[in-house]
């Protein structure tokens, strides 16, 4: 059963420069997470480790080795890094503290027993999440009680991420694949009746919206197979999420709800905006809501009614800035050496390090379920050249390209009707302008208020609602696209809460 759980493979089993490169970056955040956390060399290296057993014994609670006989394995495959991986575990069980849980998240014996309680919960309503991502929507649904019993991306550093954070879930229900293949043998995947199906599928085809039908453009075969999806599991609800542009076919998506074989939904549409539900940026997304027509004859709703519930509730909701997201966050100078992006740095901030900040805002609190993350990932920033530096560092809150105090140096001013906004200093006053994956390629859009640099992938995600201990794997580029295709969890969190009023009871 350990592969329904373990963050780390058999070491055996490592067959690839791949799976062994992995393996190591797991153990070494895991390490940092320790060596933050209760202030141990990261480089330290014992003449002697006491306590052998104890060290032992831990590493295989850790799912690093998964009995002593691969003591021996663990020593061949890392070489002189294990005495430095036994000497740091050495001297943190020396210390007899209780385990963080972001420690835990890493470690087999944790994930098991939430595994375990994931297996044995039949009460919990049950969703499903086509396109998942790197697990926000889910996010938001997870934080309203239910259990999620499949999801599905074909990017696999977003399904790596999604099952570390989502460890509750076990591993053969997180599926790196074509949702093609995962359509098409749903039953091989699901036994369960299945409540809620989630999902922003992409969609490219809205040009031809006007000659051909969005189901039949072949840019648009992932929302086919979503509508398929549906079709087969025949969930109570389902919530699709896409961007504004998918407004020109809303009428073309209803329709084809109301040709499925064997069932049919009420559905109808919402243009939101996430500063509505207290996410700090403006980020329009149309949302769809789909009602089983047997549900929403019997709880008396159809889907407007459910939307307009949803748009009452935001009311209520308080707004908020940029400063709100990211005040509290520790300053940073822009990264200056090329090509090294896993490097660590005081100065330019680190992929894991300890949360010495105990004042947060209202809205930290609340994207932390009301809980201090002890530790803050992703928070370090990417490599500027001397040129984009001084004109972050020119520009005033508000600027953008065409600003005259960057003139003489803007690289694009002979075309800066194209590229007026290439460069833009964000406002701390105000909402962030709209997170996008387009960040992997530079931060110049999303210049820092007050400091001549980029966001950080840390910074990000506080705008779109993640929550601190929520820990993006992957390259360093990775993680801004991780974040930037994401539903933010505070605004999923809303749609959750609402349907969950209406599920039926199964049994």
């Amino acid at each position: 059963m350990t592969n329904l759980y373990s963050v780390f493979n058999d070491i055996n089993k490592l067959n690839t420069i791949t799976e062994k490169k992995q393996f190591k970056q797991l153990l070494r955040n895991f390490l940092d997470c320790i060596c933050e956390l209760h202030d141990i060399e990261k480089d330290l290296v014992l003449d002697i480790i006491e306590n052998e057993e104890k060290v032992f014994n831990f590493l295989i609670r850790a799912g690093i080795i998964k009995d002593k006989d691969q003591v021996d394995d663990l020593k061949q495959f890392l070489k002189k890094e294990y005495k430095n991986v036994v000497s740091i575990i050495d001297v943190y069980l020396k210390k007899n503290i209780s385990i963080d849980k972001n420690i835990k998240k890493f470690m087999d014996y944790y994930r098991e027993d939430a595994v375990n309680r994931y297996l044995e919960d039949d009460y919990s309503p049950t969703v499903v999440d086509f396109f998942c991502g790197s697990g926000g929507m889910s996010l938001g649904f997870h934080q309203n009680d239910y259990k999620i019993i499949l999801a599905n991306d074909i990017e696999k550093i977003c399904t790596e991420t999604y099952s570390f954070n989502h460890y509750e879930i076990p591993k053969d229900r997180i599926i790196n694949d074509d949702i093609k293949n995962i359509v098409e043998n749903i039953d091989t995947f699901i036994s369960e009746d299945v409540d809620v199906v989630i999902g922003g599928p992409p969609c490219q085809g809205f040009s031809m919206a006007n000659r051909q039908r969005i189901i039949d453009d072949p840019r648009n075969v992932l929302y086919k197979y979503f509508v398929k999806g549906i079709e087969k599991l025949k969930p109570q609800f389902f919530v699709m999420e896409n961007v504004k542009g998918m407004l020109s076919v809303a009428e073309q998506v209803k329709e084809d709800f109301h040709k499925l074989k064997n069932v049919d939904y009420n559905v109808d549409y919402y243009l939101f905006n996430s500063r509505d539900f207290s996410v700090p940026q403006s980020r329009q997304r149309l949302i769809y809501i789909g009602i089983r027509s047997d549900i929403s004859q019997k709880i008396n709703r159809k889907a407007r009614d459910i939307l307009n519930e949803i748009v009452e509730n935001t009311d209520t909701m308080k707004e908020f800035t940029l400063k709100d997201a990211i005040g509290d966050l520790r300053r940073l100078q822009p990264f200056r050496i090329k090509n090294a992006t896993e490097l660590d740095s005081e100065e330019s901030g680190k992929k894991i390090e300890k949360n010495k900040n105990n004042e947060v805002s209202e809205y930290v609190r609340i994207i932390n379920s009301g809980c201090n993350s002890s530790l803050v990932f992703n928070h370090k920033t990417r490599y500027n050249n001397d040129r984009d530096i001084e004109i972050f560092d020119r520009m005033l809150p508000g600027d953008k390209s065409d600003s005259p105090r960057i003139a003489d140096i803007m690289p694009y001013k002979n075309r800066e009707h194209i590229f007026k906004d290439k460069y833009y200093k964000l406002i701390f006053e105000e909402p962030c302008k709209t997170i996008t994956a387009h960040m992997k390629f530079d931060c110049n859009m999303y210049i820092h208020p007050n400091q001549a640099r980029g966001l950080t992938p840390r910074e990000a995600a506080r705008v779109q609602s993640y929550p601190d201990d929520y820990f993006f794997l992957g390259a360093f580029t990775k993680t801004y696209m991780q974040i930037g295709n994401s539903v933010p969890p505070l605004m999923a969190r809303s749609f959750a809460k609402v349907i969950k009023k209406y599920l039926q009871d199964k049994k």
